[in-house]
């Protein structure tokens, strides 16, 4: 099972990248990246994350892609930050802030909090990051 949640998380990453790629701006590129892992993460089940959640490995697979999401974010928003395209932000805390939801989200905790499934929840969370890093 390990090795199948590394295959799945490898290749969503590279789909996930790619499309983080394409804007030519810090914020395209933030709102791109985490509307790209919802919709890499949508055809995985509900039973999918229970087991994930069950098998302590996989859990593992799963904790460390969602940090390394995180980080990616972070990166992003210093990127951002260095070119003026965002408002200074602590991107440290933002990536952290980003990790939490994520792990929120797929735990449930975001479901049973609001009336939004997990592909809603990525796509208020990119709003709500872009949004707060927008000059005013």
């Amino acid at each position: 099972m390990v090795a199948a949640v590394r295959r799945f998380f490898a290749r969503a990453t590279v789909a996930v990248e790619t499309r983080a790629a394409e804007p030519a701006d810090a914020a395209g590129a933030i709102e791109a990246y985490l509307l790209a892992v919802s919709e890499q993460l949508r055809p995985a089940s509900a039973t999918f994350f229970a087991d994930l959640a069950a098998f302590p490995p996989a859990a593992e697979v799963y904790a460390r892609n969602t940090r390394t999401a995180g980080r990616r974010v972070q990166q992003l928003v210093s990127d951002g930050v260095a070119a003026g395209t965002l408002r200074p932000a602590h991107a440290s805390f933002v990536g952290a802030a980003v990790t939490e939801v994520m792990s929120a989200i797929h735990a449930g905790r975001i479901a049973a909090a609001t009336d939004l499934d997990d592909a809603a929840a990525y796509a208020e969370l990119a709003a709500l990051v872009v949004a707060g890093l927008h000059h005013p």
